[in-house]
């Protein structure tokens, strides 16, 4: 947890209806398809409402996927600011190693601005292709490919373009990209704890895998609201705020439904342009909502695939619940509201703990993939079944490695161990087992359902890892020191 709190403010004396943020909050509830998370608001600089379902919690890291690129993206601006970086570079110029391989004239005029806004010249995501190119160094991957138009000209979204400004970053300052954001950008702002993914040799990816708190991600919204300024304090030049937050390239179809959509407003540096202010996001709902018109911040942690469908709901209920002044006479739904907002919680499996009509006991059940292979998840070759000491536990084998997970009654069963993890389920019949685990430290919940008529079982994503190796690895990472 952080022990440098943000300034609280009751939501009608920062101008906020409770009554808007409560219906918000029945709608992501009521939503089939979005499981949310976490949700802090911030008005006028002040915490107005926050809340946490369990048992998701304030002080879990979370993975941000994408949003990760806009701490990125601050690190670059820093960089720039302290005359190690400058926009104008060319990429190459940072990897003179790689000067003989590469000879087309587009890669070779790549700027560090082209890529810090996704306009590579590149038409579709190289990601893939630069691993395979040079699975050690994956800019010379990048390099090596030729990209289809001018540099600077069209907007593709490209994990290999914010992979070359974070290791860029990194070689100019001579560290990973959290050792350099720590003293000029976390501990300014007063936040803990952070863990980032490392590629094989050792590089902070830079376009995921950072894993941080919502109040992490708050802050920075706050600091990007506030123009670079952090309670009186300039972190960043104002300069790079405007720069990172506008449209560089433009990447709207045309269309009435890219009109409607938030993903066809613009794209600055590492940061969206919304329809409504701008954003830094990560896949399944992670988002950094920043509303200058409004003075105020949105952050969420979600598992969703429906990530414009949240968005709506954010501007259908809380943008009409930020008024110009304060509301007086409000302080019965204010305190309701923060009751609510205490108690939230994600409902549990629902599916008694005890097998109907059979005891327990007995030895181990062994139970293989469905059809011989389990795509949802193609590392688990096993599952066994056994008796715990309130209900059954339930192990994952991945090849010899193993996940023990316990089904302890009703609700959500904690293990802080290697692999964060809250497990709840039941049977859903006479002879299926259903346990859904959350990876703490992720969007991600996995449904594993065991049958024991024919001793196999299936197991599925509610929204699927992109990075994974494996089921150890939904965690966050830790290296030393």
């Amino acid at each position: 947890m952080n022990d440098r709190p943000l300034p609280v403010g009751t939501p009608a004396g920062q101008g906020v209806d409770a009554a808007g943020v409560a219906a918000f909050l029945d709608a992501v509830e009521a939503a089939p398809d979005i499981e949310p998370h976490s949700l802090m608001i911030l008005r006028h600089g002040h915490l107005v409402a926050s809340g946490w379902w369990a048992p998701y919690t304030p002080g879990r890291l979370q993975l941000l996927y994408s949003l990760s690129k806009s701490f990125t993206s601050t690190a670059a601006g820093l960089a720039a600011a302290e005359g190690l970086l400058d926009l104008d570079d060319t990429v190459l110029s940072h990897f003179p190693e790689f000067d003989a391989d590469v000879t087309d004239p587009r890669s070779r005029a790549l700027r560090v601005r082209h890529v810090a806004a996704m306009a590579s010249g590149h038409l579709t995501d190289t990601w893939a292709d630069a691993v395979r190119l040079d699975p050690e160094e994956a800019v010379r991957g990048f390099l090596l490919i030729p990209p289809e138009r001018d540099p600077g000209t069209v907007f593709a979204y490209n994990q290999s373009a914010t992979y070359a400004l974070a290791s860029i970053v990194q070689r100019v300052t001579g560290t990973s990209l959290t050792g350099y954001l720590r003293p000029r950008l976390f501990d300014p702002l007063g936040i803990g704890e952070t863990a980032w993914t490392r590629n094989r040799v050792g590089s902070e990816i830079g376009f995921s895998g950072m894993h941080a708190t919502t109040d992490a991600v708050a802050r920075l919204g706050q600091l990007y609201l506030d123009q670079g300024l952090w309670q009186g304090r300039r972190l960043l030049p104002a300069s790079w705020t405007a720069e990172a937050t506008r449209t560089h390239v433009a990447n709207a179809d045309g269309t009435a439904e890219g009109a409607r959509s938030d993903w066809q407003q613009g794209y600055g540096l590492q940061f969206w342009r919304s329809r409504h202010g701008f954003r830094g996001d990560g896949a399944y709902g992670q988002y950094c909502v920043v509303l200058p018109e409004h003075d105020a911040v949105i952050a969420t942690t979600a598992g969703t695939e429906r990530m414009q469908e949240l968005l709506e709901l954010m501007w259908r209920h809380l943008l009409p619940a930020f008024t110009p002044s304060p509301l007086p006479g409000r302080a019965a739904a204010d305190e309701a509201l923060r009751r609510r907002l205490a108690r939230l919680a994600l409902p549990p499996v629902d599916a008694p703990p005890r097998r109907p009509g059979r005891h327990d006991g007995g030895p181990d059940t062994h139970f293989a993939p469905e059809h011989g292979h389990c795509a949802a998840v193609p590392t688990l070759t096993r599952v066994v079944v056994g008796a715990g000491d309130r209900g059954p536990r339930v192990t994952l084998r991945e090849g010899e490695a193993h996940l023990d997970l316990r089904l302890d009654g009703p609700g959500w069963t904690l293990d802080e161990g290697a692999v964060p993890t809250a497990v709840s389920g039941g049977w859903s019949g006479p002879d299926t087992l259903r346990a859904d685990v959350l990876f703490l430290e992720t969007p991600h919940r996995l449904t594993v359902t065991c049958s024991f008529t024919d001793r196999t079982f299936a197991a599925r994503w509610h929204t699927s890892p992109l990075h994974a190796r494996s089921l150890h690895s939904l965690r966050a990472p830790s290296y030393p020191a």
